[in-house]
C-alpha cells in the first residue's frame, strides 16, 4: 500500500508563486507516489480571520481552482474541507488532554505566527493550533506531513501526541515523519515574506498586467544605483525569482548582473515574462474550472466523504482502546427501562 500524506492550505485567499515553489509544485508530484490527502483547513482560518467569516466559502473556491490549475489531480488524490469531517474536533478535544499548556507556549512557530497576525491576545484556539492540526494529520492516519522548515514544530508536536496516545492507550497512529522540500522561500517584492495580508504577492491567478506592474515595483538591490554598477544578485529579490522559474538562465543573469551588464530595469522586464510564461497554462486551467463548477463540487464531495469514512475508522479504533465503546450500555436507540 502507498504511504499516506496530509497536507493543505487555510482559505485566506487565492494562492501565490509563492505557495507554489514551496509547496503546490511538490504536491503534484506526490499525487503519483503516495495516498495524498489535501485538507482545505477552514477552521484554523478562525485563528485570525474570525470577523472575516464572511469571505471563507469564497476563498475555499479560490483555493480549489487553484489547486486544479495547477495539476492537482481530485481523481488521484483527496481533497477536503476540514469543517465538514467532525471527527476532526472530535479527535481535536482528545488530543488537548495529552499536551500541557507549558509545551504549547513553547512552540516557536505559534510565536511567530502570532507577532504577524495583528491580534492583541492569543485566543485558546490560537494557542492551540498544533493540536488542531495533529488531528487533522492523524484522522487519516498520515504517514508524511511535507512542510516548510518554519512548521516543523507542528509536526513535531504531532509525533509527541502519536507517540503519547499509543503509549497511554495502545498502537493507534503512525508516528508521521516532517517531509522537507529543497526549495528555498520565494520572496515578497518588499524583500520579506511573500503573504497575502502583507500586499507582497503575485498570485497564479493575476493577469500578465498585474504581473509586469507588480515586478515593476520590486524591491531589488538596495546598494545599486545605476545599471552599470555591480550588482548583488544573492540579496536579490528578482534574482531569486529567476532561480525559481528561470533555471536555464539563471547562473548567467547572475554573471552579468555582478559585472554590471544587465540593469534591474531589464531584469525585473526578464522576470516579469517569464513569470508570466509559466503562469500562461495556469491562467488557461483556470479559466477553464471557472466554467465548471460542479468539477469543484464533485471533488469536494468526495474527497470530504472518503476522508469522513476514515475519520469514523479511526475514531473507532480511538475509542475501542480508551475503553470509549459503550455498546452494551447505550447502542444509540430509544429503549424502554423494565
Amino acid at each position: 500500500m502507498k504511504k499516506r500524506i496530509l497536507t493543505g492550505d487555510r482559505p485566506t485567499g487565492p494562492l501565490h508563486i509563492g505557495h507554489y515553489a514551496g509547496s503546490l509544485e511538490n504536491r503534484v508530484r506526490l499525487q503519483d507516489e503516495y495516498d495524498c490527502f489535501f485538507i482545505i483547513a477552514d477552521y484554523q482560518y478562525l485563528t485570525d480571520g474570525l470577523k472575516k467569516t464572511e469571505y471563507i466559502k469564497e476563498n475555499i473556491k479560490e483555493v480549489v481552482l487553484d489547486w486544479l490549475s495547477v495539476g492537482m489531480d481530485p481523481a488521484r488524490s483527496t481533497f477536503f474541507i476540514q469543517s465538514q469531517v467532525p471527527e476532526i474536533a472530535e479527535l481535536t478535544f482528545i488530543f488537548s488532554m495529552l499536551v500541557t499548556l507549558a509545551r504549547l507556549q513553547r512552540n516557536p512557530t505559534v510565536k511567530e505566527e502570532f507577532q504577524t497576525s495583528g491580534l492583541r491576545a492569543m485566543s485558546y484556539g490560537f494557542l492551540g493550533y498544533p493540536v488542531s492540526q495533529a488531528a487533522d494529520i492523524l484522522i487519516v492516519r498520515s504517514d508524511l506531513v511535507p512542510v516548510g522548515d518554519d512548521n516543523m514544530p507542528h509536526v513535531e508536536q504531532t509525533r509527541e501526541i502519536a507517540r503519547a496516545f499509543n503509549s497511554i492507550f495502545g498502537e493507534v497512529f503512525p508516528v508521521p515523519e516532517g517531509q522537507v522540500g529543497n526549495v528555498a522561500r520565494l520572496p515578497g517584492l518588499n524583500g520579506q515574506k511573500m503573504s497575502k495580508s502583507m500586499e507582497n504577492a503575485i498570485y497564479l491567478k493575476d493577469t500578465a498586467e498585474e504581473v509586469r506592474r507588480k515586478v515593476s515595483m520590486a524591491i531589488t538591490d538596495p546598494v545599486r544605483i545605476r545599471a552599470s554598477d555591480k550588482g548583488h544578485p544573492d540579496i536579490c529579490n528578482i534574482y531569486k525569482y529567476h532561480v525559481a522559474f528561470n533555471k536555464t538562465k539563471a547562473e548567467d543573469i547572475k554573471k552579468r548582473c555582478r559585472h554590471g551588464k544587465i540593469g534591474c530595469v531589464a531584469c525585473k522586464k526578464n522576470a516579469a515574462d517569464i513569470i508570466n510564461a509559466f503562469l500562461d497554462p495556469i491562467r488557461e486551467k483556470r479559466a477553464y474550472y471557472e466554467t465548471r463548477p460542479g468539477v469543484i463540487k464533485e471533488a469536494l464531495y468526495n474527497g470530504t466523504e472518503r476522508t469522513r469514512r476514515e475519520g469514523r475508522e479511526t475514531m473507532r479504533l480511538v475509542r475501542q482502546v480508551m475503553h470509549f465503546s459503550y455498546e452494551d450500555l447505550y447502542d444509540g436507540k430509544k429503549t424502554v427501562a423494565g
